[in-house]
């Protein structure tokens, strides 16, 4: 019997080797075609919270954490390193700045302001490795010089403070996205985690949005 089995557990072996094979060499090719495209066409990465992860583990010192080393092994293990956004053939990458819904008003839009003065220390202190860019032309040619572009991306339109030209001076800064919202309603948008007040936008949203339309956002 025991004789049987083996031979039986050598047979099943055998037929599943091929198909074994196959997937392998299937997988292999598919990964190949992966950096093929990857190599004509850098990835995009459209959010990254980095930056907020710096500052609520590491107190924003950039002097305490090292993007050429891995950063899974810190005492606080980071999700972005150099080597892992070399990995994942990122050309161009969008910095999150990120501050709580809790925050509002001016609060809010200090803490904003917080952020993309890191995101800013960290592009001068890896100049090597990122570029600020502001536009698609300025991202086509960091990527042509081997570079990544980095961008700026506001989550919350909580930090803008009712106010239009705090709005004006994030895209001067060179904030190239916000979200309307986060996880909270505010006084002029609904959050679809949140209770709605307004029916999507109040007459001052679709102002705000017409103003970044306007601004280039």
């Amino acid at each position: 019997m025991k004789q049987f089995l083996s031979a039986v557990s050598v047979l099943a072996l055998a037929a599943l080797t091929p198909a074994a094979a196959q997937d392998a060499a299937s997988g292999d090719a598919i990964d190949a075609r992966v950096a093929a495209v990857i190599a004509q066409s850098p990835v995009i990465d459209g959010h990254n919270d980095l930056a907020y992860a710096i500052h609520e583990y590491y107190d924003g010192d950039l002097s305490k954490v090292d993007l050429t080393k891995d950063a899974s092994k810190l005492a606080s293990p980071l999700h972005t390193d150099i080597a892992r956004l070399r990995a994942g053939g990122v050309g161009a990458q969008f910095w999150s700045v990120y501050v709580p819904a809790e925050l509002e008003g001016a609060q809010s839009a200090e803490a904003v302001h917080v952020q993309i003065d890191l995101v800013r220390q960290m592009i001068a202190q890896y100049r090597d490795v990122f570029e600020f860019a502001d536009s698609a032309d300025d991202i086509a040619r960091i990527e042509s010089e081997g570079r990544i572009a980095s961008m700026l991306g506001m989550e919350g339109g909580e930090a803008i403070n009712n106010n239009l030209a705090i709005l004006r001076d994030f895209r001067a800064e060179g904030v190239l996205y916000m979200t309307l919202c986060h996880s909270k309603t505010t006084d002029w948008v609904d959050s679809a985690t949140d209770a709605p007040a307004h029916g999507g936008l109040s007459a001052f949203g679709e102002d705000v949005v017409r103003e970044m339309n306007r601004i280039g956002m």
